[in-house]
Formats: structure tokens, sequence, C-alpha cells
């Protein structure tokens, strides 16, 4: 807002009001009329909200943590802990991984791909099966922590696509070498084999060993980072608790 003038209520008035500032109206010396007004402030800068931004998102704690699910929590990262490093065991080379639990339904997301990707052309719609088990946990860990502004739900999420990448890693590493007993019952030798279809298409088939070894590599970075995460989670979420008690006993 805009002081007026204390004689003619003409405004605005000069930021510096100090003698022999006046008014452009009335010719009134300012600091003669009303004392010397203060001068114009510049506008505060505009501070950061505090719960904006990708790491408000990726740390977000609720204010209110409740105690039983928190443990519950614990609970369940130590499980998809020492799950996720069995399955890290796992040999790529020779397609353990697929006698997996895990396997099962990554296998579903896989034949989903193949079709929702089907509009696209034949070279899309073999990539998709790959696709579709990667994509469908990725939107599951994005929902988790957009919509619910859950992280911790996020990580498992993230879990579950560096374990979809670690089940990528055996067909594409068989593709030189085909040995894996396929969906149909053969292998890459007689029954179509999507990686040998595609790394042939771009010339790279004589690299597919390094590539599956390389992507079995990066699926396991991708799982230790999700428990990282859901640790770092828990961690905020356990001093929120610890604070919490404290006030608690403070009070009369």
């Amino acid at each position: 807002m805009h002081e007026p003038c204390p004689r003619c209520g003409h405004s605005p008035l000069p930021a510096d009001r100090s003698f022999p500032a006046e008014c452009s109206s009335c010719g009134v010396i300012l600091a003669r009329a009303g004392g010397a007004l203060p001068r114009a402030r510049a506008p505060a800068p505009v501070r950061r909200d505090a719960d904006t931004g990708l790491r408000a998102w990726l740390w977000h704690v609720p204010e209110q943590v409740d105690a039983s699910a928190f443990k519950g929590r614990v609970a369940l990262l130590a499980v998809f802990a020492l799950w996720g490093l069995r399955l890290s065991w796992m040999d790529y080379r020779d397609g353990a991984m697929a006698a997996s639990f895990i396997h099962a339904p990554l296998l579903v997301f896989h034949e989903a791909g193949h079709v929702l990707f089907g509009i696209f052309g034949e070279w899309v719609r073999v990539l998709g099966g790959t696709l579709g088990q990667l994509l469908m946990p990725a939107i599951l860990a994005g929902a988790l922590l957009w919509r619910n502004r859950d992280p911790f739900g996020a990580s498992i999420g993230l879990w579950l696509v560096g374990v979809s990448v670690m089940d990528v890693a055996p067909y594409m590493f068989d593709a030189w070498e085909p040995r894996l007993t396929l969906l149909g019952g053969g292998t890459g030798n007689d029954s179509f084999h999507d990686w040998i279809y595609l790394f042939d298409s771009v010339n790279q088939l004589h690299h597919a060993q390094r590539i599956g070894a390389l992507t079995h590599a990066l699926g396991v970075a991708i799982v230790l980072l999700a428990l990282a995460w859901g640790a770092g989670v828990l961690r905020l979420q356990r001093r929120r608790l610890a604070a919490r008690g404290r006030v608690e006993r403070r009070r009369p």
C-alpha cells in the first residue's frame, strides 16, 4: 500500500521521504508535515515452501506416524531386503530366476506388454513385453509417491522395478546361445525369442551376453537403491516418533 500525503492525500509519494522531499501535488515538505515517513521497504524474498520440491516428495514424513504401522514397515523392509539379496545371488546365466515366485507376476506383465504395444508395429510389439514388465512396477511406484505421498511404498515399487530388470537379464543373455525353455515349450533355436529378434534387428546379437550381464548389474543396483531409500524414509519416521514421545513425556 502507498502512504498518502498527510496534507492533501496525494499518492504515491517519493520513495525517499526524508528532508527535503516534498509532495508533488501540494508541495509540502514531508518531513515537516508528519514526521519523516519510513522509506519503502523492498519486498521480502519469497521463501520456498519447505514441503515442495522433489526432495520433499522423496523424503516426506507425515505429521503423525503410527507406531504399529512403523514396526510393520520395518519388518516388511527386512523381508524385501532378504528377498532382494537372494534374487541378486541367483545366476542370470542359467535363468535360475525363472523358478522364483516373483517371475510369475512379472511374466503376466510381460505378456500384457506385447498386447498393449502391439498397435505400434512388430518391433515395438516384441520390445513391449520387456517394456510392460518394467513399466507396470514403475507406474505403481510413481502412483504411491505422487497420489498417496508414500515414499516408503514407492521404494518397494522401485524394488520391484529392479527385480524386473534382473528378470530380463537372463532372457537377454540367452539370446546368443539359446538354452532357456520359453513359454511355448521350446528354446530360441526352435521358437520365437524376443531378444534374438531385437538384438539381431540392430546387429547387436554378438553382444547379447555382455548386455545381459550389465542389465543384471543394473537391476541389483536398483534393488539396493530402493532398499536404501526405504531405510532412509523409516529412519526419518523413527525420528518423528521419538520427537513425539519426548513431547508426550514432558506433558504434566
